[in-house]
């Protein structure tokens, strides 16, 4: 059986967990993939052609979309679809309200450039991400959803839980996200994973809630719990907000779950929102 777990430090979209042998071509029943950071970084030619293919679906589902416009006007209005109970039964007004708290962080490292994401965390400028995204070193910037880029200061970083903080000058563009009482938080209820995959600022993918108090490694540490969901998690969303249909932060994107070679397959992993809290508010105290 192959053990999941997160080793050494994350490299990129090539790590592999150290000491997890490789998954088999074909894994046996109840076998567990091998745990990945959410990397950093992925080569143009691949960004580009995932960008091609994101234009190209979204053509069709226009396409799709204003057909059934058609038929709509024609013939009865469907019922919307039932969402969970409280709750919004579409994300549009949570993807509203959390993407101006979203902002993609660039490093210039010595050897090269990564990137990931983070949310503001309060109104003094302080943005929370990935101690992954930023554990290279070198200059530090953010870009926020207005299309500004701010020069950051790394306040502290804590590799257990793989969480940093950075402080930027505060801003009016700068919109804090409120954060969900973790005690709300409850599986198979939407989520948005809300980040820059592949340097694609803005980007929103919804999912569910798969799982709570999963147990898994994160950042070199010892097992601790993290929110599992299977919104698609890439490189460039770490450190980005998994937010539920209010709009509130959960969770901080932080790891996925992959078969060797292959990408995202639905099983991502975010630092419980509670936690993360504890950490950022910790780290702003000593810096």
């Amino acid at each position: 059986m192959t053990t999941t777990g997160l080793g050494g430090t994350p490299r990129g979209p090539e790590f592999v967990a150290t000491g997890v042998p490789p998954a088999p071509a074909t894994p046996a029943f109840g076998s567990a993939p091998p745990l990945v950071a959410a990397p950093r970084r992925l080569p143009w030619y691949a960004a580009a052609g995932v960008a091609v293919l994101a234009v190209s679906a979204g053509v069709g589902g226009a396409s799709g979309y204003l057909a059934g416009r058609d038929d709509a006007d024609r013939s009865v209005t469907p019922a919307p679809a039932p969402g969970v109970a409280g709750l919004p039964s579409d994300l549009v007004g949570a993807a509203a309200q959390a993407l101006p708290g979203v902002v993609s962080v660039q490093v210039r490292t010595s050897s090269g450039r990564a990137s990931g994401s983070g949310f503001v965390f309060d109104d003094r400028g302080h943005i929370v991400t990935n101690s992954h995204v930023v554990a290279g070193g070198g200059a530090v910037s953010v870009v926020g959803a207005d299309g500004r880029r701010l020069t950051a200061e790394v306040v502290g970083t804590d590799p257990g839980s793989d969480i940093a903080v950075l402080r930027v000058s505060p801003g009016r563009a700068l919109r804090p996200l409120p954060l969900a009482d973790p005690r709300t938080v409850r599986v198979g209820e939407p989520v948005l994973a809300v980040g820059s995959p592949l340097g694609l600022s803005g980007t929103v993918t919804a999912g569910i809630v798969s799982a709570l108090d999963r147990q898994v490694s994160l950042g070199g540490a010892g097992r601790q719990p993290a929110v599992q969901t299977d919104a698609s998690i890439n490189p460039g969303n770490s450190g980005g907000p998994l937010v539920n249909a209010r709009g509130q932060v959960v969770g901080v994107n932080t790891a996925i779950a992959t078969l060797e070679g292959g990408g995202n397959i639905g099983i991502g992993f975010a630092v419980p929102i509670e936690r993360a809290r504890q950490v950022a508010t910790a780290l702003i105290g000593r810096g």
